[in-house]
This record gives structure tokens, sequence and C-alpha cells, in this order.
């Protein structure tokens, strides 16, 4: 395409055909860090208020089968920006390094499409600041991934004054700072291309976000260049804090709910604000917008009853369904038929060939990657994903090694640290609650052979088998 305007074709969900001449489809990646799958109403949480991601999903595509590729947030993120699973990439866990610059991006591939690209939110695959090392991680900008247009942190944000450390608390980054002032600065800055930040960034921290991604957009649209703009909220990841008009909304709930529920609806709120604005430029129905979290809810909020993995086992940090099944909607007027819901098994390493399926351009022929395009099931052509796709989280602490592998409605995983290896049937059994391993020995042995394969394409890309050095 090369930043000129082209007659741009695809056959609708239902099978049918819409062709015109137009400006190549905008594109909208949204995520949200620790989102359990109960944690929205499209999913039906009756108690949370998300208005805006309910009207998604009553006019688009709303996935009940949707995975994350890890069950932690920068592996997961890494998937969606290449398509490859991040055991491909090194990227095993979280602040354990960082986006490799050969792996090729979505941002990348648009940008020579004549696409303007932006990133707004959290990162979390590498450090932004060149000068500021630490023990743990590389230096890895957006910058140098394809993106024009940045205003990152490189990890988590209180959810509410983001730059300030909450009252009371004593979590990791903390650095032993007594918790009494509200104006104690948090550790990890926001970085916009290259420099810190010290304007604009009071109150809800999803809407200091959306301040700089609505302008980026607005500015693509002035200049007539298609955009990508990848919108990664902090929401609901801890510090989970809702400023006071949140907090009201929910007056029968416990503190701890009130907060959690509270810094969701203000993520809704910019949601339906992004989704006004591009009402009001008139270029809604040229822009796919696609939303789904980056693992499961976190532990501790989902111990106190505040997050919610539905009706899964597990959460973050596990391989049971709890831990990658996430919320997920497709948005995309006029092209998906409105409020579906869909069942097929999709997951984050899905977007980058679909998205470039989408708007007819070539996937790279050089790497493997792990996800598949959905247009063939958006157009009906697939009813059933054909090709198995599998997760994994490693880390040091406590020799953790974990491995989930889905082939139709059989999954193998070893959940948690210390349990072996298992089987599911997850069309009988969605909540996992019994082993099937002795019964069904020979599908168990063949699906561990299938893992042990993809482990070992896994080995060869990261050693340095995909890249030219």
């Amino acid at each position: 395409m090369n930043n000129r305007k082209i007659a741009f074709c695809i056959v609708l969900f239902m099978g049918t055909m819409s062709c015109g001449n137009a400006q190549p489809p905008n594109v909208i990646m949204l995520m949200a860090d620790d989102l359990g799958w109960g944690d929205v109403g499209f999913n039906g949480n009756e108690n949370i208020i998300t208005p805006n991601l309910d009207t998604m999903a009553e006019s688009g595509i709303r996935f009940t089968h949707f995975y994350a590729a890890a069950p932690l947030c920068s592996p997961t993120r890494a998937s969606v920006l290449t398509g490859r699973s991040p055991f491909r990439q090194g990227i095993f866990a979280a602040h354990t390094g960082g986006m490799r610059p050969a792996e090729k991006t979505i941002a990348e591939v648009l940008k020579k499409e004549g696409y303007s690209t932006g990133f707004f939110g959290k990162w979390h695959l590498g450090w932004l600041e060149p000068d500021k090392v630490e023990s743990r991680g590389i230096f890895s900008p957006p910058w140098h991934h394809g993106y024009d247009e940045t205003f990152a942190t490189k990890s988590a944000m209180p959810t509410w004054n983001p730059t300030k450390t909450p009252i009371g608390w004593k979590g990791w980054n903390h650095k032993g700072v007594p918790n009494s002032s509200p104006d104690k600065p948090w550790g990890s800055p926001y970085i916009e291309n290259g420099k810190r930040v010290t304007e604009n960034l009071d109150g809800d921290d999803s809407r200091v976000i959306m301040d700089r991604a609505i302008p980026f957009i607005e500015k693509s649209i002035n200049e007539e260049k298609p955009f990508l703009a990848t919108i990664w909220f902090h929401t609901p990841h801890e510090p989970v804090v809702a400023g006071p008009e949140y907090l009201a909304m929910y007056p029968n709930l416990s503190e701890e709910q009130k907060h959690f529920y509270g810094c969701i609806t203000a993520m809704d709120e910019q949601i339906g604000r992004l989704k006004q604005f591009l009402n009001e430029k008139g270029i809604a129905e040229n822009t796919i917008l696609l939303f789904c979290s980056d693992n499961g809810p976190a532990d501790p909020q989902v111990r106190s009853g505040a997050a919610s993995a539905g009706p899964f086992r597990g959460h973050k940090h596990h391989m049971w369904e709890g831990g990658l099944r996430v919320p997920s909607l497709i948005e995309w007027p006029g092209h998906v038929d409105a409020g579906t819901t869909i069942d097929y098994q999709a997951c984050t390493s899905d977007y980058f060939p679909t998205i470039l399926d989408m708007l007819d351009i070539p996937v790279p022929k050089n790497v493997p990657l792990d996800g598949i395009s959905l247009v063939p099931m958006l157009n009906g052509e697939s009813t059933q994903r054909e090709v198995p796709f599998a997760a994994g989280y490693q880390r040091l602490y406590k020799n953790t090694e974990l491995y989930a592998f889905v082939d139709g409605q059989y999954k193998i995983c070893n959940p948690e640290v210390g349990m072996d290896m298992m089987l599911f049937d997850l069309e009988a059994d969605p909540t996992e609650s019994k082993n099937l391993a002795e019964e069904m020995p020979e599908l168990f042995a063949k699906m561990n052979a299938k893992l042990e394969a993809i482990k070992r394409s896994w080995r060869l890309s990261r050693e340095g088998n995909d890249y030219q050095w």
C-alpha cells in the first residue's frame, strides 16, 4: 500500500462481499492488565459497570474461548506484537528480558505499508531509558520496534495518580520509603518519545493514557494516513486505586471491590470516549477495534473476592483455564456481524496474522509463526481451530516451568509448580476437575509428544535459527 489509498475488499462474517475505494482500515489494539474472564459485564458479571465494553460485545464479536499466550504480562504482549510464542523470543516471564531487535512486529509491518504507528500505556517488553541500568531486562523501547509516537511506562503503575505511590502501599516498588505521604513518587515514570513526562499525570491512569492516544489518532486523520494505535492499560493491575467518583458507583461493595471495580469502570469510560471520538470523526466503520486482557486475574484480588476468572479454575501464574482464558472482543462496524458470540479457540498470537490478513498484507515468511489468521473463521469458512496452540511460563523462582497445550476439546497442562502434567476434556469439563491422563493414556502420550515437538521448535528459534546475526 505504501501510503496510498487502495480498493479494499473483505469477505464478511456471513459470507457477503463489501468492496470500495477507501483508505486502508485503521487498527486499534486495546489490552487490559490482569483483567479476569469474569471481570466484565459482557461475560456475565452483574456488579461491574462496563457499559462501553458491553456495547462493543453487542455490536461486534465476543470470544468465549480466547487464550493468552502466557499466564502473565510480558510474554503475552510479545505474542500480540509478533504472532510468535514468547518462548521463541526468550521472554519467559516479566522483567526477565526484552524484545529482540530482530523480531518483526505488527507496527514494523504496518509502518512499511504507510501507517502511522503509536504506542500508549504499559510496554513491559524492555527498558525505556538507555542510561538507567537495572538488574534484570534490557533497553528495548517501543520506538525500536516500529512505533513512531510513544507514551509508555516500563511496567505497572497505580491506576489512580499513576506517578504517586498510594498511601499504605507496601508491595514492590516500595523502596523502603515511608508510606505516609501521598506525594511519594512512583518508581517507574512515563516516557513520551524518549523523554520523561511531568505534565497531565494526575487522576485516572486510563484517562492519562487516552489523553495521548486520541491526539495521535487525530493527527493521523488530519494527515490522511491509516494508523495503528496500541493502547495497553495498566488497569486493573495492582496497585489498584479508583478515584472518588468511581468509588461512589459501588456503595454496597467492600473497600477492595470498590477500588477494583471502580478502576475498571474508569477504563471502560475511556474506551467509550475513544469510540465516541471515532464516530465523531466518521472513521468508526473503517477502524478494526480489538480488546483483550494479557492474562487471568491476580491471586490477591481473587482471594479477596474482588476479581473473577468466571467459572474457570485458577488465576494469573497458573496454566489452569482461569490463568489463560481471558475476555476478548473484535468490533468492526459493517464488517462483522453484531452481537456474535463465538466459541472458536483463539489466542493472542493470532492477532498478528489476523490483522495482516484483514488488511491484505502478506505475512512474513522467513520466521515460523504460532498464531493463525482468524479471517477464515470470521468468513464462516472454518468452524473449528485446526492448529493446536501451546502456552508457557518459566522462571527461576521456585523452579517454575509450566506448559499448556490445547488441541481441540482436549488440553494437557502442568497447571502449578509441583504438579504433574494432566489431561482434561474442556468440552465436557471446562472447570478442569477430572484428570483423564490415566483413563486415556494413548491420547495423553500423543499430546505430550506434540508439545515436546513445539518446545523443540521454540528452542531453535530463540537460540538463533530465525535470526540473521
